[in-house]
């Protein structure tokens, strides 16, 4: 299931992001990709550990933890920290799979990429090409949002970024491990919460319906949660 998740950063949190990328250091983006990664990766990245890396990384995770529909599409567990690349000149990555396992930085703790996140951070008319192509069963999907929005997708889709032949794609780029591992029965439990809000909005606070598909959503997620 993929999820655009909006107003991840509101404009003036956008323009300070943007602000403070300008003064952060660049390097090459391959020194965060695996082995099939690093030979289709053209892009440039801050340091994980640079300061505005960590300032920016912060800001995004602070309003993604007050973000509804996110907490919802996603049930995080772990989250690791934000990191940011941009693409000029015509850059691109290539078709790949993100990697399984990644380590929590300064912990050694390793964590399950069940969904991947991509914050676009430019505006769409500032740069040509750019789209992150994800492949489905269902068929192809192209994804180039509005800055401040995030494209929320399981880690274990094929997908790759077009060339930016005109200006600059800039992004937030991380992985999270979710409490429940399959992506079926993540979606379904989305849909669930969708739908029990919907019929609470249309109802009373203490609708016995309401509070059979509360108790059926939590029994599932008790079941079948990693905690």
């Amino acid at each position: 299931m993929i999820n655009v998740i909006p107003h991840v950063l509101p404009p003036a949190q956008l323009a300070e992001a943007r602000r403070l990328l300008a003064t952060a250091e660049w390097v090459d983006g391959r020194a965060t990709a695996g082995h099939q990664g690093a030979w289709v990766k053209d892009n440039q990245q801050t340091s994980e550990n640079h300061p505005v890396t960590l300032q920016v990384g912060g800001m995004i995770l602070q309003s993604l933890a007050q973000n509804s529909l996110f907490m919802s599409a996603a049930l995080p567990l772990h989250i690791l920290p934000p990191l940011f690349n941009r693409y000029s000149g015509g850059q691109q990555f290539g078709t790949h799979v993100d990697g399984s396992i990644r380590t929590m930085p300064g912990t050694g703790q390793r964590l399950r990429t069940d969904l991947s996140c991509t914050v676009f951070l430019s505006d769409p008319a500032d740069y040509d090409g750019g789209e992150l192509i994800i492949e489905e069963q269902a068929g192809t999907k192209r994804v180039k949002l509005p800055a401040g929005q995030m494209i929320l997708y399981p880690s274990t889709s094929v997908h790759h970024v077009t060339p930016v032949t005109r200006g600059t794609r800039l992004c937030s780029f991380f992985w999270l491990q979710s409490m429940i591992r399959d992506n079926g029965r993540r979606a379904l439990l989305f849909e669930m919460d969708v739908g029990i809000q919907r019929v609470a909005a249309d109802s009373k606070p203490d609708h016995l319906g309401v509070i059979q598909l509360t108790g059926v959503y939590h029994n599932l997620l008790r079941q079948w949660a990693e905690v």
